[in-house]
Formats: C-alpha cells, structure tokens, sequence
C-alpha cells in the first residue's frame, strides 16, 4: 500500500473543495468586516467596501461590475445605492440610455480603497512572513481555483 495521496476524485473530495472555499470566502469577509470597524468605518459593510476596490480608478456601468461576477449573492444596485448614499461613489445617469450610469469613487471612497490596499499589502507581509505560502503555492493554488471556475461555467452552459 502507498503513502502517496490518490489523486482519485470521488465526492467526499469534492464536496469537501467546495466547503472550504465557502469558509475561506466567509472568513476573508470577517476579517475585512474586523478591520473596517477597526478602522472606524460603521457606514459601509465588507462586500460593499470590495467593490469599491474593484471599482478602483475606473469609471464603470452597473452592468460592468456585475458581468465581471465578483459580487454574485450579493445586490450590486442595492449596494451601490448605499455606496452613493454614504458618499463613497459618484453615480451619473447615461445620458442615451437613462437606465444606465456609471459610478467612480469620490475622495472618500479612494481615501478608504488606499486604506484598504494598505491592509492587504500587511496581509501580503504577513502571509509571506508566516512561510505558510510562498508566492509559487500561492499560484498553484489560483491554477487550481481558475480551473474549478471554468469547470463550473461549463457545466452552467450545459444546464441551459
């Protein structure tokens, strides 16, 4: 008998992939929730807060941000609404198609979205200083989740 893993699929293998990236998901939003407050930031939530990072320098559609697919199980109107609100993005109507508009930060939001680089620039250092992932594992690991994502898409095309 081998001491080597299999490389077997089978269920429990799976189903056991797809919790723990659940739970890796779950616990990045609590950490980042932790450090908002931290912060001093009551006006905006952890998921709202990443799509202000991933808004960036850019100037995007509503349709944009939910095409790229980082805020699935999330509102993204509703989110954005409250962005707007609290002044962290500005939203102006299309003037050809009054049901579209574009957001782009505010001061106040790239102030938060430099904080928020900061924060994960230390958890870059610490990550690295940890030696629990070198920036190879770190690669191999996206390989692997982008491989999953792609499974995932196919198999959603099928489904259709």
């Amino acid at each position: 008998m081998s001491d080597q893993p299999s490389s077997q699929l089978d269920r429990g293998v799976y189903w056991e992939s797809l919790t723990l990236i659940e739970r890796l998901h779950r616990q990045f939003l609590d950490l980042l929730k932790s450090d908002l407050e931290k912060l001093g930031y009551s006006d905006i939530n952890n998921v709202q807060s990443l799509i202000l990072y991933n808004i960036g320098d850019d100037n995007l559609t509503v349709g944009d941000l939910t095409h790229r697919g980082y805020y699935l199980g999330s509102n993204v109107s509703y989110n954005l609404k409250k962005l707007v609100e609290n002044g962290y993005l500005d939203q102006e109507r299309s003037r050809h198609d009054r049901r579209s508009s574009k957001v782009q930060l505010t001061e106040k939001g790239a102030d938060l979205r430099g904080k928020l680089a900061e924060l994960f620039d230390t958890q870059v250092e610490q990550l690295d200083e940890s030696s629990r992932l070198d920036g190879d594992e770190l690669t191999e690991m996206i390989r692997m989740l982008k491989a999953m994502e792609r499974f995932w898409g196919d198999m959603t095309r099928f489904v259709r």
